[in-house]
């Protein structure tokens, strides 16, 4: 691997008592120094358990997991100033303020970013003096973020970062995650949202039954996994209808060259398959399940 290289994962193998079942099963993959890696699969595949590992929640695997060519473990507490990790279910004083609750996390840490700047960021600075036993999940998750950001990381664990908020504010985060890796950061990324992988991964690996079943650019699976061909709906008879065509060679396809230049065309598209599909069919499990 190269000097790009921020974590490199070989034979990662994992079970949480002995005697049972592994729950990661000697799975191997790389993330690359400002890439977006995407972490995908099922309930129970053991995403969060690689996750805990990589952010030293967990130990006793067997296995090598590096860092800058380094063994993790053998990496000081100072490993926590570089990494940032908002998971899923946010961990906050209820009781305390959001403003409260920042400067609190934010001093454990030498080097610390401003925090009112991400507050307004993220829509939140009106609320900093609000008890966060009194915010929505939504506004919860955005503040979980805000925390992950508190040490100015190299290296972000995201788990579900935008599950549970609008439109809107789902962007405000990623565009933020696309920023943070523009300025050469990494990212390690599970979610279920397919969505959030398209508009954010670089790579991702699909993980089924403690396995990496599948490595590859969104672009590249859907290519693979995709039908090479053209759909057309094209208006008849005050309805419409559909024409299918190979893709390969289809400008030199006469029925097709025909139906573009003899019938009112209201779309055209291909039989590029969604992230979603190609979930369900990798790992054989419904990307909500």
């Amino acid at each position: 691997m190269t000097q790009d290289t921020v974590f490199e994962i070989k034979h990662l193998t994992f079970s949480y008592k002995k005697g049972q079942p592994d729950v990661v099963k000697g799975i191997d993959f790389h993330i690359k120094k400002g890439e977006i890696f995407g972490l995908l699969g099922p309930s129970g595949a053991g995403k969060s358990t690689t996750q805990k590992i990589l952010t030293k929640l967990l130990t006793g695997y067997e296995g090598e997991v590096l860092y800058y060519g380094k063994p993790l473990d053998s990496y000081s507490n100072a490993y926590f100033e570089e990494v940032g990790v908002g998971f899923e279910l946010p961990v906050h004083f209820q009781k305390l303020t959001a403003l409260e609750n920042m400067r609190f996390f934010q001093n454990l840490y030498q080097t610390q970013a401003p925090i009112e700047p991400l507050l307004e960021r993220v829509g939140l600075l009106e609320d900093k003096d609000k008890l966060v036993g009194s915010f929505s999940k939504g506004m919860k998750m955005r503040l979980n973020f805000v925390r992950a950001l508190l040490n100015q990381p190299k290296v972000l664990f995201l788990d579900e970062v935008t599950n549970g908020l609008d439109p809107t504010n789902a962007r405000i985060l990623k565009d933020m995650i696309l920023e943070f890796k523009q300025a050469g950061g990494t990212v390690l990324l599970t979610t279920h949202l397919m969505h959030d992988v398209e508009a954010l991964c670089d790579r991702v690996a699909f993980i089924k039954d403690g396995q990496i079943v599948e490595t590859d650019t969104p672009r590249a699976l859907k290519l693979k996994y995709g039908q090479r061909r053209v759909t057309v709906e094209h208006y008849v008879n005050g309805g419409t209808a559909q024409a299918h065509f190979d893709l390969d060679n289809i400008g030199k396809n006469p029925k097709f060259l025909e139906l573009l230049n003899t019938q009112t065309i209201e779309t055209i598209h291909t039989g590029e398959t969604s992230l979603e599909d190609i979930f369900i069919h990798i790992t054989g499990r419904d990307v909500r399940g």
